[in-house]
């Protein structure tokens, strides 16, 4: 999404928050949280370090600031963004997320148009019925718990959903607040479908089988073919973002 920064692991180990902090040294020796208004704030020895905006992390929940409270104090004699997830997830909210809610929803509810779940292989027959079988459930969640009724088509020729469904997935996303609102906006990318990230947020679904039902035909293909080192080393990285993201979003609801 062009508003939001991608998470990946590997991405985020190589260019960290901003080039210049990536050597930068540890200056604190206890990372805490403490209540500041309605929220959480992060504080490194009594003072409340800065996202790259200069504003202070306050999250809205003692569960998420201490989770980011939690990295920091992870941190060994240098700082290793790579490391640091929550903490990136809490900048872009704050920096970024909250200054362009209605575009980053825009784009949210953009993968409803083309969800991963409403797109079923020609063929061969056991991945259709596989496809089916797990897929079929969730869309009849998006349209029960939801409102959001998607139609299904088979191969990769496009077929447009109701206006009215990509609408009700935008409302969705302007629904949650700007730290849910960001995790949603790096989840749905990942798993190239609305539902699945909105049942990730909504803790219908953990990360972890949201992802694999997002990559069934790519599981498929690693199970007839095998899978090379590099996509290994994509995949993992990719699942553990979809973890670290169902944590997030747990810590919010809390």
């Amino acid at each position: 999404m062009s508003h939001i920064p991608p998470l990946d692991p590997m991405v985020a180990a190589k260019k960290g928050f901003r080039e210049s902090e990536e050597r930068l040294k540890r200056f604190w020796t206890v990372a805490d949280i403490v209540a500041e208004g309605d929220g959480w704030k992060v504080v490194l020895d009594g003072r409340s370090p800065k996202t790259p905006a200069k504003a202070a992390y306050v999250l809205p929940t003692e569960a998420a600031a201490r989770m980011v409270a939690q990295e920091w104090a992870a941190q060994g004699e240098f700082i290793e963004p790579g490391t640091m997830p929550a903490t990136r997830l809490a900048a872009t909210a704050i920096d970024r997320v909250s200054r362009t809610r209605e575009p980053v929803a825009d784009e949210i509810a953009a993968y409803a148009g083309s969800d991963v779940i409403c797109y079923l292989a020609e063929h061969p027959t056991p991945l259709v019925r596989e496809q089916a079988q797990s897929w079929g459930p969730w869309r009849d969640w998006a349209a029960s718990e939801l409102g959001v009724n998607l139609v299904v088509a088979e191969g990769i020729i496009h077929r447009a959903q109701d206006p009215e469904a990509i609408a009700r997935v935008k409302a969705l996303a302007l629904d949650a607040d700007d730290h849910a609102l960001t995790g949603l906006g790096m989840a749905v990318p990942l798993l190239g479908s609305a539902v699945l990230g909105l049942a990730v947020m909504r803790g219908a679904l953990s990360g972890e089988e949201a992802f694999d039902l997002s990559r069934l035909e790519e599981a498929f293909q690693e199970n007839q073919w095998g899978v090379d080192a590099d996509n290994a080393e994509r995949t993992a990285a990719r699942r553990e973002e979809a973890i670290l993201l169902d944590r997030w979003f747990r810590a919010l609801a809390k």
